[in-house]
């Protein structure tokens, strides 16, 4: 089994591209602008939730622009260790 495993992954490998790479890379990096954009359209209160106080909004806000930052900082050192 271990053996089957290991084929799989090289092939697994072998199949991305530099191409499905950029593209990749640009949808995550689409993804943290607007999470980053929402984030503090929220937090700023020029963006609300219709029925929800301010406070909850903008603190909802801040925690997305937190949880963002610190996903893109985790994603960033997990690829340079690897």
């Amino acid at each position: 089994m271990a053996e089957k495993r290991g084929i799989t992954e090289k092939v697994i490998k072998k199949t991305e591209s530099a191409l499905t790479s950029i593209w990749g890379f640009i949808a995550w990096l689409t993804g943290i602008l607007v999470s980053l954009a929402v984030g503090f359209g929220m937090a700023s209160g020029s963006l609300i939730v219709p029925k929800i106080p301010l406070v909850v909004t903008e603190a909802a806000g801040w925690i997305v622009v937190i949880l963002t930052c610190l996903g893109a900082v985790l994603k960033t050192i997990d690829k340079i260790l690897k």
